[in-house]
């Protein structure tokens, strides 16, 4: 072999030593870099007509397999999912509280509930108590603030969500973006024979980005682009971005309908299952809807029933004037039965004077309120809200008597058609409140009965009776059914036995999301090692690599350090010739 053949051969693998040691050294600086996969410098032997010249790096390549990071992407998709239902499951049930694990009991709205019924079965052994009354007092004014503050947090996480949505949309175009100039750079590499595994190295990471937040699906163009699409099929990227579109609402409540996401002008939400905001979409519109709902069903129930019972009792003293609940218009038809008995108490129970009025009679709201204004001593009306005003205008009270009154056909009576001595108002959980003309004088809790006589001057309203008290503690054991709503069936039970279920419902409901979280956790832990454990940098097997180049690098300098002796050698011995 000629010297000049050997220093060729020579410098070939001293250039080829360089580049392996230059891709080597990289690979270790970055092998604690997310998405960096291992590079290798592939090398070819050379030929010069049919002799060996050499080697020589061809093509400095990474990545990952194809089918294994497609699998990761659907994972992440999963992943992406189960963690953001997790999280906001899990706030939920903090929300909800806990039956046991306080120390008065628990901290949920179930055991609000129970504090309700016990200071009702109080009453019902002592009426008369003053002290009694303002526990019972306490307790509804607490379960209905607990109640509107559970609402309202239900919303402040649909909110929340509503916002996060918005969040992952702009960091989707973002990474959408991102991936279209890399197709761009890598083409542009590509042309001029450059390495494109750093820049394929960061468009799978976008990918990543994006598959973590949105179900997607990645196709490799002829050309080596990528292009991308939902898993329902719409275009996210081709040769141009198709952007997502979303705004986010100010204003979030129980009745609030949230936007969707869109592409080119078409929504597509109703496709986005998986990923991040697949799980914010179902927690935004369904989840966190039917928290609201089963709160709304309790908290419709114990309006009802409760106030069911209060509306045929009275204050003791009488008040000077009642206030209905209920808005009703003056032509609404009345198909009423029985009648009602209008009395007028003074302050220490004795009547005064009544008024029974056949319901039977009138055949309109309107028509009622005129009779009632026709009594002597009673001014009736309607307010500005459609709520029916019973005022006396001597120094006596007004006390409504039920006796077989029917405003519906169904039982209802006069008071409770109206909405008359109601202890909660509202009508669902965000609304519910404890009535103002309690929350002001304690004493308007309506406990008393009126009685049947219709001797003026007898006394026909005690502080002792037991009737309304006994009423409320029924309608606090005695079950009743519920409607099917959100996660809980159709039942029949007991205003407590339904809030512990809502308690239950979203307990479980937590406890199944951190068990999906912790499945798509571990398969995508899983494939992320499969792909790390292939693609990776190994320390170890990049540092022996390293030894060996810088050996190559080492052997072939001094093979070109020798040729070029010889070659000074023999330029001597012919000058000296």
């Amino acid at each position: 072999m000629s010297l000049s053949v050997a220093s060729t051969i020579a410098l070939s693998a001293l250039r080829a030593s360089q580049v392996g040691i230059s891709v080597t050294s990289s690979n270790i600086a970055n092998a604690d870099v997310d998405g960096y996969t291992v590079k290798t410098a592939n090398q070819v032997s050379t030929v010069a007509a049919t002799t060996g010249s050499g080697t020589a790096v061809t093509s400095i390549t990474g990545g990952v397999d194809k089918y294994v990071f497609a699998s990761l992407i659907s994972a992440n998709a999963d992943l992406g999912a189960a963690s953001v239902t997790a999280s906001y499951t899990d706030q939920l049930q903090a929300l909800m509280g806990s039956t046991t694990g306080s120390d008065d009991g628990g901290t949920s709205v179930a055991t609000l509930v129970t504090d309700l019924q016990t200071a009702i079965s109080s009453l019902a052994s002592s009426p008369e108590d003053d002290t009694v009354q303002s526990e019972v007092i306490a307790a509804a004014d607490s379960l209905a603030s607990s109640l509107r503050e559970t609402s309202a947090s239900i919303q402040s996480l649909r909110s929340d969500a509503d916002q996060q949505i918005a969040d992952d949309v702009d960091v989707i175009n973002d990474a959408l973006q991102t991936i279209d100039d890399l197709n761009e750079a890598i083409l542009a590499a590509e042309a001029k024979g450059a390495s494109t595994a750093d820049l394929e190295d960061q468009r799978n990471t976008a990918i990543e980005t994006i598959s973590s937040l949105i179900g997607i699906k990645t196709t490799t163009a002829s050309n080596g682009s990528i292009y991308i699409s939902t898993t329902g099929g719409t275009a996210l990227l081709t040769s141009t971005v198709h952007e997502l579109s979303f705004s986010a609402s100010a204003t979030v409540n129980a009745s609030s309908v949230l936007s969707g996401i869109s592409v080119d002008g078409e929504d597509i939400t109703e496709e986005l299952t998986s990923g991040e905001i697949g799980g914010l979409l179902t927690l935004r519109d369904t989840t966190l809807v039917e928290a609201q709902d089963e709160l709304d069903a309790l908290a419709t129930a114990l309006i009802e029933t409760l106030n069911a019972v209060t509306a045929d009792g009275s204050a003791v003293p009488a008040p000077e004037s009642l206030t209905g609940a209920t808005q009703v218009s003056s032509t609404d038809t009345l198909s009423a039965s029985g009648s009602v008995r209008i009395a007028q108490v003074d302050e220490d129970g004795a009547l005064v004077a009544y008024t029974d009025l056949d319901l039977s009679s009138y055949a309109t709201i309107g028509d009622l309120v005129s009779a009632l204004d026709a009594i002597d001593g009673i001014d009736a009306s309607l307010d500005s809200d459609g709520k029916l005003t019973i005022t006396s205008t001597t120094d006596a009270g007004v006390a409504i008597g039920a006796l077989d009154g029917d405003m519906t056909g169904d039982g209802t009576s006069f008071s409770s058609y109206f909405g008359l001595n109601a202890l909660l108002t509202g009508s669902s959980a965000a609304s519910v409140s404890l009535s103002s003309a309690i929350a002001n004088d304690a004493s308007a809790l309506a406990i008393g009965t009126l009685s049947n006589s219709t001797t003026v001057g007898a006394t026909v309203l005690t502080s002792g009776s037991s009737t309304v008290a006994d009423g409320l503690l029924a309608a606090m054991t005695e079950t009743q059914s519920f409607e099917a709503v959100g996660g809980i069936g159709s039942t029949t039970v007991t205003l407590g036995d339904y809030a512990a279920r809502i308690v239950s419902d979203f307990a479980s409901r937590a406890s199944n999301a951190e068990e999906d979280e912790t499945s798509a956790e571990t398969l995508a832990t899983s494939l992320s090692d499969t792909i790390a454990s292939r693609s990776g940098v190994n320390i170890d097997e990049e540092t022996s690599k390293l030894s060996d180049y810088q050996a190559l690098y080492s052997a072939a300098a001094q093979i070109i350090q020798a040729a070029n002796e010889m070659f000074e050698a023999l330029l001597s011995a012919a000058k000296s010739a």
